[in-house]
């Protein structure tokens, strides 16, 4: 009976670490907003979280987005960000100067969408 409880226990852990290593956003300079007006290109809309590329200073950064289930909660669809058209990002650049966003909010078709 007790091994069953250690093996639940250390799956549990384990599964709680993961999920905490997962959200690391203190990569991410809070300090310094990235304003971008640009259509995105490859998007991936799957969880954990979305993602996508924006051109952005001559070079191509990935976009880190909220999950879906928060994202259409909110109003915002695929079908928004893959229309080609510019769409305004706003959101924090890593701190070791990697070419990435963490988004905090989207401006399209005049509605600006909370995705934290």
């Amino acid at each position: 009976m007790i091994r069953p409880l250690v093996l639940a226990a250390g799956l549990a852990l384990a599964t709680g670490t993961a999920a905490l290593a997962h959200h690391g956003w203190s990569s991410y300079d809070a300090q310094k907003v990235i304003r971008v007006t640009a259509p995105v290109s490859d998007l991936a809309w799957e969880n954990p979280h979305a993602t996508a590329k924006v051109a952005y200073q001559g070079r191509t950064w990935d976009v880190i987005l909220a999950p879906l289930a928060r994202m259409e909660t909110r109003g915002l669809t695929r079908q928004m960000l893959a229309a080609g058209q510019p769409i305004t990002l706003e959101g924090y650049p890593r701190s070791d100067g990697t070419p990435e966003m963490r988004l905090e909010r989207v401006t399209v078709q005049g509605k600006v969408v909370e995705l934290r």
